[in-house]
């Protein structure tokens, strides 16, 4: 797959439904950092007037996962991604349009040379910022993923 903000929002149409429906969208994917948008609105909606917790999770994971996705399909082997484990602070309501972003792009760089080295499992922690459209910190996200070479490779 070509990596563009189109390509990686129709596979959110096609593979993550439930992301798309609640309007996650991809909004910027360069070399350096993934940013990722969704708007409050009724469908995503908590009963406190904001956007539920597990929305914006959704929308962080996404810039995080495509930046792993993307440095993965580089490398002349196939590996396999998974996240291990999340957590999440949560600093101000959700209400309005939430920009996540992920700039941990030497993290992944770095944890696909030892998991090349090792031929091994490894683990790296990337984390994704929510800001509202005034810049204001909305929430951190970190996901743990797991990224570990295939043993039937192209």
């Amino acid at each position: 797959m070509k990596f563009s903000t189109s390509n990686i929002n129709k596979f959110l149409f096609i593979k993550l439904p439930a992301a798309w429906w609640c309007g996650v969208r991809l909004d910027k994917l360069s070399d350096t950092d993934a940013i990722s948008r969704v708007r409050f609105r009724w469908i995503n909606q908590n009963p406190f007037k904001s956007m539920y917790f597990a929305v914006q999770m959704m929308a962080a994971e996404l810039p995080t996962g495509v930046l792993v996705m993307r440095a993965l399909n580089d490398q002349p082997m196939r590996f396999s991604m998974l996240v291990a484990s999340c957590q999440a602070s949560f600093h101000k309501r959700a209400t309005g349009t939430v920009f996540f972003k992920c700039d941990d792009t030497q993290l992944i760089r770095g944890a696909i040379v030892k998991s090349i080295q090792t031929q091994d499992a490894v683990t790296v922690i990337l984390t994704s910022i929510g800001t509202n459209e005034y810049g204001e910190l909305i929430s951190t996200m970190t996901f743990e993923w797991t990224i570990k070479p295939k043993m039937n490779n192209r």
